[in-house]
């Protein structure tokens, strides 16, 4: 079964603000994947990465009654999706600030600028390359905003990094910001950027799940040799993208 299947059961509830005592009161992006992944009816299911799940919720509030209707394929994507990285927050902290500084209030842009300065200092050094490396998408972000880019420089040259900022509860309050920023942004499209950023943060996660081979499959040839044939899938309990 694929992650991006658009498969939803029957009856599902037309997907609403806030949280629900149970299905019959609403539900909402979360509290539906809670009840596709067999949980107590929760919007803090353990199926979902913590950050992501903030995302979603965060995501799921911020819009109006139609663009959150789009949002129902992507449920059964998350479920599941939990993977045991701990990159995961530092990942979704880039991708939901990278969207929010081109469009967020000047007062919220410093905030956004130096969580993308801040994540990508702590991914480099998580994944052994050099701190001063930017990749594309973060340039691009920063350069819609240089005065926000400089204060955050500024900041940086006299804190340092804080990889505390990337544990999952401190992620998810920058991820809680950005969504936030977005919202309110003076921008003709809001609605269809955070569905945008809620699709980019599932594929954001989904890129950490473990990859694990398949079951060799072992087969005669008519020369009696034995040929094996091995191709990579998602880990166990996970899928295939």
């Amino acid at each position: 079964m694929s992650r991006r299947s658009s498969f939803v059961p029957d009856g599902v509830p037309v997907l609403s603000r806030g949280r629900h005592r149970n299905a019959r009161k609403g539900a909402c992006f979360m509290e539906m994947a809670s009840f596709l992944a067999g949980e107590r009816w929760s919007d803090h299911p353990s199926c979902t990465h913590p950050v992501l799940a903030t995302l979603a919720r965060c995501v799921n509030d911020m819009l109006d009654e139609t663009h959150r209707q789009r949002l129902v394929t992507m449920i059964p994507e998350v479920v599941g999706l939990h993977p045991d990285d701990r990159r995961v927050p530092t990942a979704l902290v880039l991708t939901a600030a990278r969207a929010a500084l081109p469009v967020a209030a000047q007062e919220r842009q410093n905030v956004m600028a130096l969580a993308i300065l801040n994540a990508e200092g702590i991914l480099a050094e998580q994944d052994g390359r050099s701190p001063g490396e930017l990749s594309k998408p973060s340039r691009t972000a920063l350069a819609t905003s240089p005065a926000a880019e400089r204060w955050a420089r500024i900041h940086l040259a006299r804190v340092g990094f804080n990889p505390a900022t990337m544990r999952p509860s401190s992620a998810a309050k920058i991820v809680a910001l950005a969504v936030d920023g977005i919202a309110r942004a003076c921008v003709d499209d809001p609605e269809d950027r955070l569905v945008q950023l809620l699709r980019d943060g599932i594929d954001a996660t989904a890129a950490f799940v473990p990859v694990a081979p398949a079951p060799v499959i072992v087969s005669w040839a008519q020369t009696g040799t034995v040929h094996a044939a091995v191709e990579p899938t998602r880990g166990a309990g996970t899928l295939t993208r």
